[in-house]
């Protein structure tokens, strides 16, 4: 049973596959792969991707301020479009920009390239801020549920004024207090290259939690087989088992040389508050400050 269930989602063996293989009937193969997956997220959910506490945001925000020079930073969030069969009298509900038909993976991830939180089975058709606002955790966070940790200066910054915690984003998402993302490119001055830059090292780790999402279960390499219900249920025992693997090898930093920033989807040309677009300029100046700045930034802008 294990076997079978391991060859599926390491290989991206299909159903007839393995019923060649094992001499086992496909709708048993079936059965074994979605209830192990059910059992899997079900026990290591709460142990893997508890929901945040201040505790796990503290630490959080200290490995991006380690690993990424971002303070602050609470996590990197993005939207992946998992691959599926067109389903049945579906229209063109699942059919993304990209030409093929996907249910979106959002989820927000930390800076050992583990899943934080996600949110699975959302139109492919639907643009990455749509479907954040529409998630638990996008619901949280623009009703001031998160339970985030509250503000507090910025290293080094003692005569400066306290910042509260954010996310970052691209493009699609859109700007809040608690939600950074990119200048857009008009009036685009040093400051502003300077920040989408150091924003873009800490946006990262979400795009190469997806690729190590995908190398190491490849049954993502290829189209799910299966309805867009049973989809989801790969999809988070696929995350859950990323996290617990992930915990336990340790970090293999080669597995993200490759790893290279999505194209935008759908921008977001919502009006942001003013006290976000405040927050986005202080973290802005801070980085070109002498208190906030790295030597070798302005070489790669």
């Amino acid at each position: 049973m294990i076997i079978i269930f391991t060859r599926y989602l390491s290989t991206g063996a299909s159903f007839n596959q393995l019923h060649l293989d094992f001499f086992v009937g496909k709708s048993t193969i079936r059965v074994i792969i979605k209830e192990t997956l059910l059992v899997l997220w079900t026990k290591l959910q709460p142990l893997e991707m508890p929901i945040p506490t201040k505790e796990i945001w503290l630490n959080t925000a200290e490995g991006f301020y380690n690993t990424a020079n971002f303070p602050n930073c609470l996590g990197a969030v993005d939207g992946k479009h998992i691959r599926i069969i067109s389903p049945q009298h579906s229209g063109t509900d699942f059919f993304n920009y990209k030409k093929f038909f996907s249910i979106v993976l959002m989820a927000l991830v930390d800076s050992n390239y583990c899943f934080l939180t996600v949110d699975v089975g959302a139109y492919g058709r639907e643009g990455d801020s749509h479907i954040f606002k529409r998630s638990a955790l996008g619901k949280q966070l623009y009703e001031n549920k998160l339970n985030v940790p509250g503000v507090r200066k910025l290293p080094n910054d003692d005569n400066g004024q306290e910042q509260p915690f954010v996310i970052v984003g691209d493009e699609a998402f859109g700007l809040h207090q608690n939600l950074l993302r990119p200048y857009p490119r008009k009036n685009f001055d040093v400051q502003k290259k300077v920040f989408n830059m150091r924003l873009s090292r800490a946006r990262r780790f979400v795009e190469c939690a997806f690729g190590i999402l995908s190398n190491k279960w490849r049954v993502f390499h290829t189209p799910l087989l299966v309805e867009p219900d049973f989809a989801e249920i790969i999809v988070k025992g696929a995350c859950v088992l990323h996290n617990f693997v992930r915990r336990r090898d340790g970090i293999n930093y080669e597995e993200t040389f490759c790893c290279e920033l999505d194209p935008i989807d759908i921008i977001f040309r919502g009006s942001s508050g003013t006290h976000a677009k405040d927050v986005r300029e202080y973290y802005a100046k801070y980085f070109n400050s002498p208190e906030g700045k790295l030597e070798w930034q302005y070489f790669k802008i």
